[in-house]
């Protein structure tokens, strides 16, 4: 991975994944702050990014083999704390709570500096291209896994 695509999507810690965005007029409501379902976009992108900076690449796994791999939002909890507001720098901080069977759950928080504004749970299925359940491979859950032990 070339350092420019690097940059573009986030770094691994050692909790997981961190991503740096910024709050664009087109994330705000009428009101200045950002949007509610916004937030989801912010959330998405840091799992995407999250799976690219462990070497895994979506369109990659979905043809992977005769079945092909993808990962579908089976349940999200979502506690908002505090609003953002356009120009805002985001951090979504992106870490594995379990990765095994045809299952990941992820917790994601989206923060301004070290205020806590979003508080989010992912669990997510991991199916075929046919939409019916599939085990995650080992090598990949041993990747969710390893980045945030």
């Amino acid at each position: 991975m070339s350092d420019h695509n690097f940059l573009l999507s986030g770094e691994l810690t050692e909790a997981g994944h961190r991503l740096v965005q910024r709050v664009y007029y087109e994330d705000t409501d009428f009101s200045g702050l950002v949007y509610h379902a916004r937030y989801l976009h912010f959330l998405e992108r840091g799992r995407t990014d999250y799976l690219r900076c462990l070497g895994c690449e979506q369109s990659a796994l979905l043809s992977a083999d005769e079945e092909g791999l993808v990962f579908v939002v089976h349940r999200m909890e979502i506690d908002f704390k505090q609003p953002a507001r356009m120009d805002d720098i985001l951090t979504i901080e992106t870490a594995t709570e379990k990765a095994g069977g045809a299952k990941i759950v992820l917790t994601q928080e989206v923060r301004r500096g070290d205020a806590l504004l979003i508080a989010a749970r992912v669990v997510i299925a991991v199916v075929n291209k046919h939409g019916r359940p599939r085990r995650l491979p080992q090598t990949l859950a041993e990747k969710f896994l390893g980045s945030s032990s």
